[in-house]
């Protein structure tokens, strides 16, 4: 599924808008320590967390995520986005906690 039809779907937020969605989402991947998702995302997954700071988006590279959806209305700086729109990685937002956001995502299909 292409981010974009996942934003459709769930009505989540997204805050990396100088960023096309037209990028494959082929799973989804929940974690919040950073060492655990290194060892065992999937290249392609969504990847929700509350992390907002820049080493998200160094692993969320590493790991080639599709996107990373910030649950649980976590704030998202600005140069949290700056730097993800620099390094083209797509950055949503959800206010619903980590679990509902997955379930949202496990709804439509993912």
């Amino acid at each position: 599924m292409k981010v974009s039809e996942l934003i459709e779907k769930t009505g989540f937020k997204l805050s990396t808008t100088n960023l096309s969605t037209d990028v494959e989402a082929n799973g989804v991947y929940c974690g919040d320590l950073l060492s655990w998702v290194m060892g065992r995302g999937e290249p392609e997954q969504a990847w929700i967390t509350v992390q907002v700071h820049n080493n998200v988006i160094a692993v969320a590279l590493l790991r080639d995520f599709s996107c990373v959806i910030i649950a649980d209305g976590a704030y998202v700086t600005d140069d949290l986005i700056r730097k993800a729109e620099a390094e083209q990685l797509l950055i949503l937002e959800s206010s619903l906690p980590v679990y509902e956001t997955a379930q949202k995502l496990n709804a439509i299909g993912l």
